[in-house]
């Protein structure tokens, strides 16, 4: 059994018992979460595809840990005008355990 969700404007293939790192949603770390956002599910047998979304389906997942991601440097430079930007940034990551998957 897997499905394909959608969260935080990416999707994901997932199955029972996987762990994936999305960006941050609400809830601590222990929390069981419902993600609405099915856009493809299969029991191995029967495949069903959402228009964009299934309805009646959810995803069970447990919230494993919040965290951030690795840091990313974002650096603008403009040759010969001596302009130079450096910021750097860390996403928000939520660690999750896909419990249950629901069609």
């Amino acid at each position: 059994m897997y499905a394909v969700i959608q969260t935080g404007g990416k999707q994901y293939r997932i199955s029972p018992g996987d762990q994936i790192e999305v960006e941050r949603l609400e809830g601590e770390e222990g929390d069981l979460v419902e993600l609405n956002s099915v856009l493809l599910a299969s029991d191995g047998q029967e495949v069903k595809v959402g228009t964009p979304f299934l309805e009646g389906s959810k995803v069970l997942a447990r919230i494993i840990r919040q965290g951030k991601g690795k840091k990313i440097v974002v650096f603008k430079y403009k040759r010969r005008k001596n302009y130079r930007r450096k910021k750097g940034h860390r996403q928000l990551l939520s660690l999750l355990r896909i419990e249950k998957i629901e069609s």
